[in-house]
């Protein structure tokens, strides 16, 4: 609190290896605590987020997915690599010309650089790259090489200096949600190295991309899934055979690569560590309709099984952190939101 204003700051992450449903978290919280602003931090349009809305399912790889929330200005961190033409067509999709923004200082993917991830047998083929360029654009970035957003011509109209925007929005009040991406076991430095992404993921990574000191975070909730999953290479200690996953009737596809996901049991070592490193003060967890088909579209807790309430409180157990927000299928008004009771 500053001059009696209270100030309020959530940041959402992934606690696995990415694809844990930070999407649909993140659009719940902005209906229900109807944000100022929507900024994302994380690497680039190597991450998608998918979001069921009204019907519609929405892929997303550079403008936040709480897009769904159309109140909210829509920014873009100073740490987020930017490719200028998914940038573009997303904005002209989602019509979000008057509310998306990105800061002048993010870098640009250039062409040279989707070429250099996708002819790099160490990205693509060890490491299983997405071939969206990152990993070269972010070289260039610490070798101060990059091209900025503000050398791009045809991003003028959209630039602004996000974490003014955003200090701004917060010391005056108002609600401020900043949106991870991927998942912690990604992280550059505490994740599966090296079949890793090109940055951290952690929760205090992406409050540094958005321009907001530690002190002004209140919330960090982190999104754990059911079974967990992960695309490309490395190591994953809880894997399933593909089969036992297709008799669990789980089957899964990466949003921007298309390729299958790997899926995987619950690792509570995994997530209570995920939970140390990222601060959680919350755990989401989605996916609890495929631990029991009972629960799908629940919406309230006593409605739930036995066997949902038994391990959402081995989550707890495990991560030592209130499980607050719970996904039962994937429409946006599937979700037992818990935070008034548990909080």
């Amino acid at each position: 609190m500053v001059g009696g204003v209270v100030m309020s700051a959530t940041v959402v992450v992934g606690g696995f290896w990415g694809d844990e449903g930070k999407g649909k978290i993140i659009s719940h919280i902005a209906h229900a605590d109807k944000p100022k602003i929507i900024v994302r931090g994380g690497v680039g349009p190597n991450a998608g987020h998918t979001v069921e809305f009204e019907g519609k399912k929405y892929g997303v790889r550079m403008l936040p997915s709480g897009f769904v929330y159309r109140e909210a200005r829509l920014l873009i961190g100073a740490g987020v690599l930017v490719n200028p033409e998914v940038f573009l067509n997303e904005v002209r999709t989602l019509k979000a010309e008057n509310r998306a923004r990105l800061d002048f200082r993010c870098a640009i993917i250039e062409e040279r650089h989707i070429d250099a991830d996708r002819s790099s047998e160490h990205l693509s083929g060890k490491i299983g790259s997405t071939g969206t360029g990152c990993g070269p654009a972010n070289a260039d970035r610490v070798m101060r090489t990059a091209k900025l957003a503000r050398d791009v011509v045809e991003l003028q109209p959209f630039l602004t200096d996000v974490p003014l925007d955003v200090n701004t929005a917060i010391d005056e009040g108002e609600f401020v949600l900043i949106e991870g991406t991927q998942g912690f076991a990604l992280s550059l430095y505490y994740g599966t190295y090296p079949y890793v992404t090109s940055k951290d993921t952690s929760a205090s990574q992406m409050a540094a991309d958005v321009g907001v000191g530690p002190t002004k975070i209140d919330e960090v909730v982190v999104v754990f899934k059911t079974f967990p999953t992960r695309v490309g290479a490395g190591p994953f200690p809880t894997e399933m055979s593909q089969e036992e996953a297709e008799n669990l009737g789980i089957i899964e596809y990466g949003t921007v690569t298309g390729r299958r996901r790997r899926i995987g049991y619950w690792d509570g070592e995994l997530a209570r560590y995920s939970a140390m490193v990222n601060g959680a003060t919350q755990v989401a967890l989605t996916g609890i309709d495929k631990l029991d088909r009972e629960c799908y579209g629940v919406r309230e807790w006593s409605r739930l099984t036995k066997k949902a309430k038994e391990f959402i409180e081995r989550v707890e157990d495990d991560t030592n952190v209130p499980v607050t927000l719970i996904s039962t299928g994937p429409s946006l008004e599937q979700i037992i939101d818990l935070r008034d009771e548990k909080l």
